[in-house]
């Protein structure tokens, strides 16, 4: 009997790593909204990381978390780094490139709990009143992240977080 629960465990094992292993190589989240505010009332919400915590969807999971501005005030340059419990983990962002005010692309370094190097950008394009935003991260999948992905979608997992601070900058930029 034993012998046959080895079995059937190492065939699912298995089986879970080779679905793994036609996963994407890479990943991309995207989220879009509009705001009723001119690109450049919504732009100094997302290029000034001291104004990341009135609308960021992960600011509030840990009121205690450690956080370190450096480099640049805001802008190209301007770093972010943050420690905080196993909601938020340790992380850092810097601002790689800027085109005021339409766009606004971050290195994003993961380390706890889980190592990831990923680009977040976001982008405003006026419309008449309002301004489309869209808030969008891009990066490798390495074979962790795609064992990960055979249970979890990385869109919705991430993408409920973006709808979160979307709607918290709307609420913000729209007062």
């Amino acid at each position: 009997m034993l012998k046959i629960i080895v079995i059937v465990v190492a065939v699912l094992v298995a089986t879970i790593l080779g679905f793994a292993m036609t996963k994407p190589d890479s990943f991309s989240v995207r989220r879009k909204t509009s705001i009723q505010a001119p690109p450049d009332k919504i732009y100094p919400f997302i290029d000034d990381f001291h104004k990341w915590n009135s609308w960021s969807p992960w600011e509030k999971l840990d009121p205690a978390m450690n956080r370190t501005h450096s480099g640049a005030a805001s802008g190209k340059g301007a770093v972010y780094e943050w420690d905080g419990n196993s909601k938020v983990g340790k992380g850092r962002m810097e601002i790689t490139d800027v085109s005021p005010p339409s766009r606004v692309t971050i290195k994003l370094d993961f380390l706890k709990p889980f190592e990831g190097h990923n680009i977040a950008e976001f982008t405003l394009e006026p419309q008449g009143d309002s301004t489309d935003i869209t808030w969008a991260m891009r990066g490798p999948a390495p074979f962790l992240s795609k064992v990960m992905q055979v249970f979890i979608s990385m869109d919705k997992m991430i993408g409920k977080d973006f709808e979160s601070g979307l709607a918290n900058l709307k609420s913000i930029a729209e007062k």
